[in-house]
């Protein structure tokens, strides 16, 4: 924060205050000392609010502030451990499938827990992981 307010790097501190209150509020409203996984938690629904207002943003004619969001989503992001690659999502997901044994749609909560315990540690798009197990599944 300190190095952001000397450069005068306004986008950047004010995304930084954002996502410092946020961990805050959210040991506040908790009421216990924020492990890691939380924190990662709490910042992972940053980037989500970012990714939805951006989207909207832009349905609304607003490419300016879309651009802002997305620029406050990948300052967010650069703070998150490294995304799954697709290999390795692929790679969870038939783990999961042969160590479950699931074969029907109605049990997919149970590969999803799998494929996420397999994928513990990375960063994960849960609708996107969600709609593979979903296709593979059918």
């Amino acid at each position: 924060m300190v190095d952001a307010m000397k450069a005068r790097a306004e986008e950047r501190l004010g995304a930084l205050r954002m996502m410092k209150s946020a961990l805050k509020k959210h040991e506040v409203d908790s009421m216990k000392p924020l492990d890691e996984a939380a924190e990662m938690q709490v910042l992972k629904s940053l980037v989500k609010q970012r990714t939805e207002a951006a989207e909207m943003f832009r349905k609304g004619g607003r490419e300016e502030q879309a651009a802002k969001e997305e620029n406050e989503r990948k300052l967010i992001e650069s703070y998150l451990p490294a995304a799954a690659s697709e290999f390795e999502i692929n790679a969870a997901i038939d783990a999961a499938l042969a160590e479950t044994g699931v074969t029907s749609l109605k049990q997919m909560g149970i590969v999803m827990k799998a494929a996420q315990a397999k994928l513990a540690g990375k960063t994960v798009d849960g609708k996107g992981l969600s709609e593979k197990v979903r296709s593979r599944l059918r």
